[in-house]
């Protein structure tokens, strides 16, 4: 994503300051920030927030001021939580701005659609699946780690496009033929890295991942 601020009136650049300020206080206040006291969740948080900045810099052009990339909402919230998920999605997205990958003045609309609306997807399917669906290892897996990650990915690509066209940045048209399109193939990509990412971690340092719980999945199944 990385939307330039000049596809944006500057209404909207200051309308979405006001609104990532009211979901940052809302994310400090009710987060459990705590938890990062110890090194283990610390180094988590931050290595999150490194890595993602790392794979957000990999990107597609699709046209001026668009690009494509990796999200990772998915894994952020299932090992962070939704607080501490925004948290690493703000880090990362601070890293590529310094880097110039973004402009400071995009920076609240990029976390809002890149961030904010992933975390806000991923943590209701989790939710949505962990109340329906049977407690099984695999559901977690396949369900949330894997499936969860394309329908993160494919909704906030059908959100970014809502956006550019309601500001005025490009036609209906031109994204969904040229822009919305990529985000089922983004959506089959993330679906598979961050369902592996997640795999791995439940596999071997189930710890690390703050909404599995092995007495929930594991036990007596």
């Amino acid at each position: 994503m990385n939307f330039a601020a000049e596809l944006f009136p500057t209404a909207w650049l200051w309308g979405a300051g006001v609104l990532a300020a009211a979901v940052a206080v809302w994310m400090v206040r009710t987060g459990p920030w705590a938890s990062l006291r110890d090194s283990l969740r610390l180094n988590l948080f931050l290595g999150c927030g490194v890595m993602l900045a790392l794979v957000w810099s990999l990107k597609a052009g699709v046209n001026p001021g668009l690009n494509l990339h990796l999200i990772g909402a998915m894994v952020v919230t299932l090992v962070l939580g939704p607080q501490l998920g925004l948290g690493a999605l703000a880090l990362a997205l601070a890293g590529i701005t310094l880097n110039g990958g973004a402009p400071w003045s995009a920076f609240a609309i990029n976390w809002l659609v890149m961030g904010v609306v992933p975390v806000l997807v991923a943590n209701t399917y989790f939710r949505l699946v962990e109340r329906y669906a049977p407690k099984h290892f695999f559901v977690f897996i396949f369900v949330i780690a894997f499936f969860g990650s394309a329908v993160t990915a494919v909704l906030e690509g059908v959100v970014a496009s809502l956006v550019l066209w309601a500001a005025g940045a490009y036609s209906f048209d031109f994204l969904a033929a040229n822009y919305l399109p990529y985000f089922l193939l983004l959506g089959f990509s993330e679906a598979w890295l961050s369902g592996m990412t997640v795999t791995l971690m439940v596999v071997f340092r189930p710890g690390w991942v703050i909404r599995f719980d092995d007495r929930v999945y594991l036990w007596n199944k």
